[in-house]
């Protein structure tokens, strides 16, 4: 029983789950790429050139709008004027004040620099998944501006180029990288931008001797590439607001200046268009990836040939303008804003390419000097490009449809594409040049609304589907648990033909509509997962029948019936609440507030026995509360980073100390204990571990924050400090000491370590307080069971179907000799009373509870939601100074998964201790964690702002992954507490195979739900 249904239901968890994460994408996100289009672009007589023959196009990498423009004082003052604010950027400042157009360019989540430069320079929006699909050497599979170019050459980071390059026809991109190695975060990161223009430099030089290169060159329809990574570097480093960082503008800045002073003198000929923006922005904790307004707003300013002079009001706020851009003092200054991927359109109009095929920006018209009829002519051919892409998706969609339903205000006659783009046509020739302006933008509109209308088609079934194989799952999660965990799988599944049959039609019927329109694979599981779930419960609807009889036959009453319900909506209403806690994380200090008051609920002669545990609890809550009031963005403080790992060391140091009063259950004892010396010497080497990562830490952190990069010697201490101390539990294996307590102890000093070097801030305190309510917790629940419990004595005592102890019986009879029936006892498969295990009862699915929300507080007292994108490189950088994002995003999911570990530890202990199956509660909380989960599912936005569909989308991924860390967790438990020790009346009763007499009370509750008659009988045979 216990193995084998247990393996199959967590693996069913782990691949449901796994699987089921990828729904949002099949549904919300698909990929916008197809191919087979027709290019369009401007006709243009031969004898009237391209608003420019070359682009030179500038990305600061991380570059938010308003650092770009605001002023401030010298980062490195030299003199008290240098403290006067001034504009950091001049030069930029310059072309927007006299030389060119700007605005802020809207980016979309993701924020990072793969999808950005994707929009920017292809004009699409990948779908969000394409994040995770790598950054160097992965190839771009769609039409981009640096295809259409004659040529291009760009210079910058490994981690961008190569995509561009490699995606293109051979040949026709050329990149010049800097090694891997200088993308250091514990140093000033400016070299990177200075060896971008030092080659740039060095290649017009070259030009001037190579006739090659410089025949090359001067084609028309060249695009260079400037993709400056230091901003990003030293925002991630030292955040957006730090010197290093502003420092970093005027350097780029600078360089911007002698690029464009370089390029102009070497063709001298005024025909050159120059783009400086940035592919995402940065938050003022040093991140980016969601959705945050200082993440999604970049600098967009263009100049130079083909680009509009600046729309000045001299004496009034320009049009343009709100509060974002007040203090960057071009009030007077038209702002014009575009969204990412109109960059694309704009610089494929400048240099006279066709618009990259899967382009779906909008030509920002107001960028160019073009009269109004090559403006109108533009507009067309954008709109046409548009209405190309929706022609070829839709032909796609006829093929794979049954009874396809077209787009109406593209398929009502007289609005036909054709016809639509024959009548601006006819504007255009008649000179109705503003008019078909009008109808362009109109079209393009329509157009997208084509693209938008393609992409949602299939969304009403794919929903309901997911939202079918969800409740599924908690349903099919509930009825494990009643058979395996309150009926000890005594009944087994009941399979009918006519059930089989229906759930084999359905099954059929939806797969053949996949094969018909050619449907992903991922589709297939969709679809299988919930014909599985409802087809298992309705085979095993016997088991909920009795489970309900075992649990809810007390329920008889309107008040018994009101009070159930009461307490269910309580119960949903406390996980729904955790949903308001992935945005605002005061809902956890709210709910570690009511827990610290919840063993109130047991009485005074509960508390007088248990005072100081409870003070212990309570002020555990009352320490987690104060987290989630604290900051989720970190910055790097070394005197908290001391400060917990001292506390963790004095720890360790007292448990040395108290060692025989900690074991003893927080007694004093006077029999002399048998001492563990070599477990004693290797709890004495964790401690000395933890200070030398203390010591370690705080001498790489004050070297990296005096700009003196990682020391040699630090980074190895730190990476011995680090392995030596999660390998430690292996060396307690010589001298096991197996004590409950002990072994936390034990997993407590081997992460402490790992915590310090990772921290950055109060993390470590938050580690010591949460380690202190997880076991605070598993001793209260315990003593709550032993409280609650009916006393052990020869008398027989009842427990409720709630669990709730009950007065003994009148009679004082001990317990019947001959064992009833249970109802349903003819389809039971072994003995009532071979189970190990007592069965789970209601009062199992509060500490369920509890469980689930200490989860959620495992990730979320130290971070929000955001932190999926937001955990601050600083502390990785104390091992891995070189950017590498795979080895230092394992290391923060390292982080991450400490309090996981913890958890699942004190998990076993507590499923030891109150007698239950291990993998009892996990199960329980795998049930209804879904249901927040769904909740998320429904929520999904892919569109609003940037940040309303950023936050969703990573509310929806981290409630799935936790309950397949929930699932990860029943093997880590296992692992933790391998032959771990326990106290308490329940473990020596299971171990000493005394559960019997528990079970055999539970069938005196069944007894008494039977008929009178029947149970008369019984007893009277009893006696």
């Amino acid at each position: 029983m216990a193995f084998s249904p247990r393996f199959r239901f967590l693996a069913i968890a782990v691949i449901f789950h796994f699987v089921y994460i990828f729904s949002i994408f099949d549904i919300y996100f698909v990929s916008p790429i197809v191919s087979g289009m027709r290019l369009f672009q401007i006709e243009r007589p031969p004898s009237t050139p391209a608003p420019a023959d070359r682009l030179v196009l500038f990305v600061g990498d991380g570059l938010r709008a308003d650092k770009a423009f605001q002023s401030h004082p010298e980062p490195y003052p030299k003199s008290d004027d240098d403290l006067v604010p001034r504009p950091l950027a001049p030069f930029l400042r310059s072309r927007v004040l006299e030389e060119g157009t700007f605005g802020v360019s809207h980016t979309r989540v993701p924020t990072e620099s793969r999808p950005g430069h994707v929009a920017l320079i292809a004009g699409l929006y990948e779908d969000v998944s394409a994040v995770t699909t790598g950054w160097k050497l992965n190839p771009v599979n769609f039409d981009s501006l640096f295809n259409r170019s004659q040529h291009t050459w760009s210079w910058g980071s490994p981690d961008i180029l190569p995509m561009f390059q490699y995606g293109a026809v051979p040949g026709r991109v050329d990149a010049y990288m800097y090694g891997a190695e200088l993308e250091d975060f514990s140093s000033d990161a400016v070299a990177l931008d200075l060896w971008v223009f030092d080659h740039v430099k060095e290649f017009f030089a070259e030009a001037r001797t190579n006739k090659t290169l410089d025949d090359a060159i001067r084609q028309d329809k060249v695009v260079f590439f400037l993709h400056l990574l230091g901003l990003d570097t030293n925002g991630h480093g030292f955040r957006p607001y730090s010197k290093e960082y502003l420092h970093n503008i005027k350097v780029v800045d600078y360089g911007v200046r002698e690029i464009t002073e370089l390029i102009n003198d070497f063709y001298g000929d005024d025909r050159t268009a120059f783009v400086f923006t940035a592919d995402h922005g940065m938050s003022d904790w040093g991140s980016h990836g969601d959705g945050h307004p200082d993440n999604t707003r970049t600098p967009l300013i263009a100049w130079g040939s083909g680009v509009a002079k600046p729309q000045l009001y001299p004496g009034e706020v320009a049009p343009g303008h709100d509060e974002y851009s007040s203090d960057w003092n071009f009030d007077h200054v038209r702002r014009h804003d575009v969204e990412q991927a109109d960059v694309a359109a704009l610089m494929a109009f400048l240099v006279g390419t066709e618009f990259p095929a899967n382009s779906v920006g909008e030509l920002p018209l107001s960028f160019l000097t073009a009269d109004l009829r090559e403006k109108a002519e533009a507009s067309l051919v954008n709109a046409q490009g548009i209405l190309e892409q929706y022609r070829v998706k839709e032909e796609k969609k006829k093929l794979t449809e049954l009874r396809y339903r077209p787009y109406r205000p593209l398929s009502d006659e007289g609005l036909e594409p054709e016809r639509r783009v024959a009548h601006i046509r006819q504007l255009i020739e008649a000179g109705s040049h503003e008019e078909a302006i009008e109808e362009s933008a109109a079209l393009l509109k329509v157009g997208l609304g084509g693209l938008r209308y393609l992409q949602t088609y299939d969304w009403l079934f794919l929903r309901a589907l997911i939202t079918m194989g969800y409740l599924g799952w908690v349903a099919y999660a509930l009825t494990t648990v009643v058979d395996l965990h309150v009926l000890h799988g005594r009944v087994q599944p009941s399979r009918t033909l006519a059930g089989t049959l229906v759930s084999s039609s359905v099954l059929t019927a939806l797969y053949a509509s996949f094969v018909i329109s050619k449907s992903p694979l991922t589709y297939y599981a969709y679809a299988f997962f919930p014909v599985f779930f409802w087809e298992e419960v309705y085979a095993r609807r016997e088991s909920l029948v009795m489970g309900r009889k075992e649990h809810f036959a007390h329920v008889k009453s309107g008040g018994s019936l009101a009070s159930l319900f009461f307490n269910c909506a309580v119960y949903i209403g406390i996980i729904e609440s955790l949903a308001l806690g992935y945005i605002h994380r005061e809902v956890l200090t709210v709910l570690f507030i009511i827990g610290a008051f919840w063993p109130l609920s047991f009485g005074f002669a509960f508390l007088q026995q248990h005072a100081a545990l409870y003070i212990t609890w309570f002020l555990s809550c009352i320490a987690m509360s104060s987290f989630t009031l604290l900051p989720a963005m970190k910055t790097e403080d070394v005197n908290l980073i001391i400060l917990g790992g001292v506390l963790m060391v004095l720890v360790g140091i007292l448990y040395l100390v108290l060692e025989d009063f900690v074991l003893a259950d927080f007694t004093w004892s006077d029999e002399p204990s048998r001492r563990h010396h070599v477990s004693r010497t290797l709890v004495g080497i964790q401690i000395g571990l933890t200070l030398l990562s203390i010591v370690v830490t705080r001498s790489s952190a004050l070297s990296m924050q005096a700009k003196q990069g990682l020391p040699r010697g630090n980074q190895i201490v730190g990476w011995f400090v680090l392995v030596a101390s999660l390998l430690m539990p292996l060396a307690h294996r010589l001298q096991p000491n197996n004590h409950y307590m002990h072994r936390i102890m034990v997993i407590f000093l081997t992460c402490a370590p790992t915590f310090v070097i990772l921290t950055i801030s109060y993390e470590g305190l938050f580690y010591l307080a949460f380690s202190a309510i997880l076991v605070s917790w598993v001793r209260l629940e315990h003593a709550v069971f032993k409280f609650s419990a009916p006393p052990s004595s020869s008398s027989s005592t009842n427990t409720t179907t709630n669990g709730a102890a009950a007065p003994a019986q009148a009679n004082g009879s001990s317990t019947p000799a001959k064992q009833p029936q249970p109802p349903l006892e003819e389809e039971t498969s072994e003995p009532l009373t071979t189970s190990p295990f007592r069965p789970l009862t209601l009062h199992d699915a509060r500490v369920a509870l509890f469980f689930f929300v200490l989860l959620q507080s495992a990730f979320f007292s130290t971070g929000n939601v955001a932190s999926i994108s937001s955990f601050s490189l600083e502390s990785v950088a104390r091992l891995i100074p070189i950017f590498n994002p795979f080895t230092q995003g394992a290391m923060l999911i390292l982080k991450i998964m400490i309090p996981f570990a913890l958890i699942s530890a004190n998990l076993g202990i507590l499923n030891k201790r109150l007698g239950i199956a291990p993998s009892a509660l996990l199960m329980l909380v795998m049930a209804i964690s879904d249901i927040l989960t769904l909740y998320f599912f429904w929520v999904v936005r892919d569109e609003g702002s940037w940040l309303e569909i950023g936050s969703t989308i990573s509310h929806f991924v981290i409630a799935s992954l936790l309950c397949i860390f929930v699932a990860a967790l029943e093997g880590v438990s296992a692992v933790f507490i391998a032959g771990v020790e326990v106290g308490g009346d329940v473990a020596k009763a299971v171990a000493g195979g005394q559960v019997t007499e528990v079970l055999l009370e539970r069938v005196n509750e069944a007894v008494e739900r039977l008929p009178p008659a029947i149970a008369s009988d019984d007893g009277a045979g009893a006696e």
